[in-house]
């Protein structure tokens, strides 16, 4: 499995998809995500976990947060003493919204295959 670069079409596809279904995925698990601000650590797991369902590797912080801000997540980068990923994310509810339709719309279609 070869590491995505952001200058790959089909990478920032891949990228959304992964992105779209771990938020998914976070909310799934009846967590708070539109509004508020999040540190990035906090949503790493539904990454890891969404890079797993989707057979690639994990995905850099600078690919992660290409791609929020790229779907209109507000990111803001912290002091790298603070975190070990030095970012925290404020996602809006549409987004919120639209990656809950994501998340189990792939989840009908796995049961469905």
């Amino acid at each position: 499995m070869s590491q995505p670069t952001l200058f790959d079409e089909n990478a920032a596809v891949e990228s959304e998809r992964i992105v779209l279904y771990a938020l998914g995925d976070f909310q799934s698990r009846k967590k708070v995500l539109a509004g508020r601000e999040l540190a990035l650590d906090r949503l790493r797991g539904a990454f890891k976990r969404a890079c797993e369902k989707f057979g690639t590797a994990e995905l850099s912080d600078d690919i992660l947060v290409a791609t929020l801000g790229k779907l209109g997540v507000a990111v803001a980068e912290v002091p790298s003493f603070v975190a070990k990923h030095p970012f925290r994310v404020t996602v809006p509810e549409d987004l919120a919204a639209r990656s809950r339709e994501f998340y189990n719309a792939e989840l009908s279609r796995a049961k469905s295959a």
